[in-house]
């Protein structure tokens, strides 16, 4: 077996009949040590701990793809697949001091019913598929650490070949086999294992305190030369019971689309991009049960995944909560959560790479789900920590409003959404100022234009047209400033949330159907706007705009822009629209 078919090996076929002995010996030997480990309980599972700020005392990182033939695509995925299970275990273990960590007391048994799927394993000289293959890079990271940190190693099995560009190489290996092949080692002071995937690597670190007392370890050979491994992958040996049989392999790969409330602009971009082979998950077939906020177009995905009961207790939950405050942005968060954990059970680990919105970001990555994987993000909103700057900024200019400091996010959210934006391929959005914050990885779509008839005008009171609540963080201070002194009618378009006596004093009048016939200007001086639709519907109709950059219309016909915040700015830009 050869995953090069110019070299030839001579290497003798493994026999059904081997394999079974080796399967009976194997099953006493996991008998024997069950029976070891549960009589002695030297070795404990240990709970996961808070975030530390101690120092990272030891790093390991490993690539993931190691593996270029199409052949072998299919192992190496699932290999990673694999990880992303595990680390769930691993990542976040506080270890006291002089405790055992034991590799497979913490990972439990691969079986498929907890979501392990075929990997690459090493055996008798060959690389085979089993179900939870490919967990010894992880091992082999451990052991690395361990070594790095002084630990003291209890046990460690060497591999018995040497893999090209494993840890294997420089004698940093540990096999593991479940439960009688483990790797076992401890610290005289306590420390706590962080563990994560990238789309590149394996990354393992440990923090504590290093132990300063070296002790010596016998880590086997060192700089070995790799041995001629084959793979049942692309073995031509037709009479082993261990080959697979081509299948897909040479096209494995699809990629996974992860959407929630329709737009467009990303709807138009997903008929685009996609491809025959490709996953759709979605909240719900707004098409199908007409509902225009989940009106995404399915067709040309070969499976379409819905979540029927995430989205039932969203729209419960939130007929029950009012339409601004602290209490509806953390159930908004918790049902993002939600449904973002529903399409991770949904994504199978052929789906390479990931498109996903923006509000779902934070909760994969920090479940591990993207991890070895691509990603592209469609943005519709900023991220939330430059929301929060925005929001603090109009707090400190606007100490009496009751909405701008009523609701900030954790912020290990806000990390968790930081650290995957940087890690994205590519941010997808029709917003200008979104697009700005990222420079040559940001891809600027254009904003899909309503289409309207002539609109006559009525002679009549020059009319401002403000399309948004009376809310703080959408500049009705700056614009209540900005109209002092000018002889307007005002239409508002959302409810009045700063309180009901905001625009005494004015000539204003909410909510009428003919807003887009009557209006002379439309003014929306936003400290963060995520949805600026209405702007696009005055400019589709010839009405001037004025927004702020925040907004996102920079490009669009008819818009003149303003910094948010500044009232003087503002209000001479009203009077130069008004003449």
């Amino acid at each position: 077996m050869s995953g090069n078919p110019s070299i030839q090996i001579e290497r003798r076929i493994p026999t059904r009949k081997e394999a079974a002995v080796f399967r009976l010996k194997t099953a006493l030997l996991q008998a024997k040590r069950f029976l070891a480990d549960n009589s002695s309980k030297r070795v404990k599972r240990f709970a996961h701990g808070t975030p530390s700020s101690s120092p990272v005392i030891a790093k390991s990182v490993t690539p993931l793809w190691t593996e270029t033939e199409p052949q072998e695509r299919f192992l190496v995925a699932g290999k990673i697949q694999n990880l992303r299970i595990a680390l769930q275990q691993l990542d976040g273990i506080e270890v006291p001091a002089g405790e055992i960590f034991g590799f497979w007391k913490h990972v439990g048994r691969a079986t498929k019913l907890r979501g392990f799927v075929e990997g690459r394993e090493l055996r008798e000289g060959c690389i085979i598929p089993n179900v939870g293959g490919g967990l010894c890079q992880l091992s082999n990271a451990l052991y690395d650490a361990a070594l790095q940190a002084n630990f003291e190693i209890v046990e460690r099995h060497r591999h018995t070949q040497v893999v090209a560009g494993s840890l294997a190489e420089h004698g940093r290996d540990a096999t593991v086999f479940w439960n009688y092949v483990d790797l076992r080692f401890r610290s005289s002071k306590p420390f706590l294992i962080e563990a994560r995937l990238d789309g590149e690597d394996l990354t393992v670190e440990f923090r504590g305190e290093k132990v300063q007392e070296k002790t010596i370890h016998q880590i086997g050979r060192r700089n070995a030369k790799p041995a001629e491994i084959g793979s049942c992958a692309s073995c031509e040996v037709g009479d082993c019971h261990r080959v697979v049989k081509p299948t897909l392999e040479r096209n494995f790969g699809r990629s996974a689309w992860l959407v929630d409330e329709h737009t467009p602009e990303f709807d138009d971009y997903l008929q685009r991009e996609r491809l025959d082979a490709d996953l759709l998950c979605l909240p719900l077939d707004g098409r199908r049960f007409k509902k225009a906020n989940y009106a995404w177009e399915t067709s040309g995905f070969k499976e379409v995944r819905q979540s029927f009961y995430v989205t039932a207790v969203r729209s419960y939950r939130s007929r029950k909560l009012a339409a601004q405050g602290a209490s509806r942005q953390q159930n908004l968060l918790d049902m993002y959560r939600a449904l973002a954990e529903s399409y991770a059970r949904r994504l199978s680990y052929d789906c390479l790479h990931v498109t996903v919105q923006q509000n779902l970001l934070p909760f994969l990555w920090r479940g591990g789900h993207l991890g070895g994987r691509t990603f592209d993000v469609l943005m519709s909103a900023p991220p939330m920590s430059e929301i929060q700057k925005r929001l603090d900024f109009a707090a400190n200019l606007h100490p009496e409003s009751p909405t701008l400091a009523d609701f900030r996010a954790d912020t290990k959210l806000l990390d968790a959404e930081n650290e995957a934006l940087a890690n994205a391929r590519r941010i997808v959005t029709p917003h200008s100022w979104i697009a700005s914050l990222f420079g040559n990885r940001a891809a600027l779509l254009d904003w899909k234009m309503p289409t309207f008839a002539p609109i006559e005008k009525v002679k009549q009171k020059p009319t401002l047209v403000f399309p948004a609540s009376t809310v703080g963080r959408k500049g009705c201070y700056e614009l209540r400033e900005a109209l002092r002194g000018l002889d307007v009618k005002l239409i508002l378009l959302g409810p009045l949330i700063e309180g009901p006596d905001f625009w005494n004093g004015f000539d204003v009048e909410r909510g009428p159907a003919d807003w887009l016939e009557r209006a002379d200007l439309v003014v929306l001086p936003a400290f963060v706007e995520n949805k600026p639709r209405r702007l696009l519907m005055a400019s589709a109709a010839g009405i001037p705009v004025i927004a702020t950059p925040e907004c996102g219309v920079d490009e669009v016909k008819g818009v003149t822009t303003v910094e948010a915040g500044y009232a003087a700015a503002l209000s001479n830009a009203i009077r130069s629209a008004l003449g």
